[in-house]
């Protein structure tokens, strides 16, 4: 499994609040657990004590998103270092499903599951993965959604470094906000000249009289 794979793991944790909404839906085992995706056997370690550390690894994943979004790469390199400290990967090389044509297996890194706890495997995974990623691509490609009040996490892979928004829904409703204003702004200005126009003839009819 490529690396870069495990990079949405802290991208599918951040998403779960939506904190300028008001929203969260990190509030059950069950939840958690959806996290994990196709990784069931990390899933079924998950207790309610996963509910609570969950929050707090998002809490810190998404500081590490603010600081890049906000410029500061130094404060976000920092953020994730600690993670990768505190939540230590487990490399492996694994050939496991994946085979040539000849039936040879495909040798490629995989990140082991941490055996302590469900918090700390699923941390370490998406610490490591987002560590290969602002590594191989640059801090700048770790965004936080413009349309707002969304902001939710995503990671630009665009090849002219140009996304700008969390899903095609955001930014279509961005391009239909932003239409929206030009038009507004188009009316005001035509309707201000307009009372521009009208004065002016009234002041002229005056000054005829």
């Amino acid at each position: 499994m490529e690396l870069a794979y495990y990079s949405d793991y802290a991208v599918r944790l951040v998403n779960t609040e939506e904190p300028s909404r008001g929203q969260d839906s990190l509030t059950s085992v069950e939840a958690v657990r959806e996290l994990f995706g196709a990784n069931q056997s990390a899933a079924r370690r998950t207790t309610d004590s996963d509910v609570t550390r969950f929050r707090s690894v998002r809490g810190r994943l998404r500081a590490v998103f603010e600081a890049a979004d906000g410029g500061d790469e130094t404060l976000a390199v920092d953020l994730l270092n600690s993670l990768l400290l505190e939540f230590p990967v487990s490399p492996q090389i694994s050939g496991h499903d994946h085979r040539d044509e000849d039936g040879s297996p495909l040798w490629h890194m995989h990140l082991a599951d941490h055996p302590s706890n469900a918090t700390a495997g699923f941390a370490a995974i998406a610490a490591m993965g987002l560590a290969f990623h602002l590594t191989e691509y640059g801090v700048d490609r770790l965004g936080l959604c413009e349309a707002a009040p969304c902001r939710n996490a995503y990671l630009d892979t665009s090849t002219n470094r140009s996304r700008r928004y969390c899903s095609d829904r955001c930014a279509t409703r961005a391009n239909v906000a932003a239409y929206r204003a030009r038009k507004r702004l188009e009316a005001d200005r035509s309707a201000s000249t307009g009372r521009s126009a009208d004065s002016a003839q009234r002041t002229t009819a005056n000054g005829e009289r």
